[in-house]
């Protein structure tokens, strides 16, 4: 008989967590294993690879409601002459305009006001997973039956007292914690030194053939462009950032540099940078691409990837570009020597605009360093599939 099994994430969107968990399910024996996947948002571009053995679950009524504008959801309460949801929508709304919450803060704030009318999962599943901390994990903990629980933590967060208290009611229902990193690993026990025995690492699943074979399908630059391309992808967020690419961007154009900086991504910030674009004539060198469901042309035909985090729990997209022989500048963040080795595959640097800059310069003007990490990437070890292995072993 097939184990159930349930995973929750939040969406589909192009991200590492979202493609690593693709790759996940890829790999899976769907002779063995029956496959549900529940999603807080629909319609992201990744849904398209989702495997067709793999059950993608109805909206929650909430998540379809949430989608309404106001008027229209009054409307619908006013029509069913059930206001719960209408009142939940309202409480969140109010209290997340009060000021700028940190993403963990967003989430309990977000479970707390609509966790009530949010329905439970009616099946029982053999292994339920969160893919995802936050929303996901309150989720699985609270809304789902199953003998085996699992949250996977992919992001390298501290949290406050007030937070500890609030996600420790989750995480104490759950039999593994897995972090994507030994860095995120150390990091969240920082916060919940009380789970050491829980915490198991697994990294972000990556196939270098399938990235590979995929590098070659689909669209790439499409401007003729034909000075140096340089890419970062991710989410248009403060933890990524841009605001040190920017100043880097200004720095290249200062300095003569016939470059073009592409950016793969979506996010709250697009304004923000959209208006620092325009105010400093940057609009023919800093290009942002929107959303792509396959970044992996893209990735093979740039000259440099450049990542520009303040944190990651692991960087999955420097990964895919170390797999398709592309160098790398990356800023010091917690987890990049899980994977970077300083001056093989890539340079690591401060994180400043001027430290970015002199990693991007050095590797465009110095042809020795530039070819002798290109020659490194092609023998280093590709992808990490042996890690679906620490999955398998975790739902046997």
């Amino acid at each position: 008989m097939k184990k159930n099994i349930l995973f929750v994430i939040d969406s589909l969107d192009v991200a590492g967590a979202e493609k690593s968990l693709v790759t996940l399910l890829s790999m899976l024996d769907f002779e063995k294993y029956a496959v549900d996947l529940m999603l807080f948002g629909h319609g992201g571009p990744l849904e398209k690879v989702v495997p067709e053995q793999v059950k993608i679950l109805k909206p929650l009524k909430y998540t379809s409601y949430a989608a309404l504008t106001v008027k229209e959801s009054l409307r619908y309460s006013i029509k069913k002459n059930e206001y719960k949801m209408f009142f939940s929508r309202m409480k969140y709304s109010a209290k997340i305009r009060q000021r700028n919450y940190s993403n963990p803060q967003k989430a309990r704030i977000f479970w707390e006001s609509v966790a009530n009318v949010i329905e439970y999962n009616p099946k029982t599943y053999d292994v339920a997973i969160s893919y995802a901390q936050g929303v996901p994990t309150f989720y699985v903990a609270e809304k789902v039956k199953a003998k085996k629980k699992f949250a996977w933590v992919n992001v390298s967060y501290r949290l406050d007292e007030n937070e500890k208290k609030f996600h420790s009611r989750f995480y104490n229902q759950y039999e593994k914690i897995i972090a994507v990193s030994d860095s995120t690993k150390d990091i969240f026990l920082e916060s919940f030194p009380c789970y050491s025995d829980k915490m198991k690492v697994i990294y972000d699943i990556n196939n270098p053939e399938f990235i590979e074979k995929m590098s070659f399908i689909g669209n790439s630059y499409d401007d003729q462009f034909n000075g140096i391309k340089l890419l970062t992808i991710g989410r248009l967020a403060h933890q990524k950032g841009y605001d040190i690419a920017l100043e880097a961007c200004k720095k290249l154009k200062k300095n003569g540099v016939n470059f073009r900086w592409y950016v793969l991504g979506k996010g709250p910030l697009k304004g923000e940078i959209e208006q620092f674009i325009k105010e400093h004539k940057l609009e023919d060198c800093f290009i942002l691409l929107g959303v792509h469901a396959n970044p992996y042309p893209f990735i093979k035909d740039a000259d440099i990837y450049v990542q520009t985090s303040r944190f990651e729990g692991f960087g999955l997209a420097i990964a895919e570009a170390r797999m398709l022989n592309v160098p790398v500048v990356t800023t010091r963040f917690d987890a990049v020597y899980n994977q970077m080795i300083e001056g093989a595959n890539g340079l690591v640097v401060d994180m400043n605009a001027e430290a970015v800059y002199r990693g991007i310069t050095e590797i465009i003007n110095n042809e020795e360093l530039r070819d002798n990490i290109i020659d490194y990437l092609k023998i280093e070890k590709k992808g990490n599939v042996e890690e679906i292995e620490k999955v398998l072993q975790l739902i046997q």
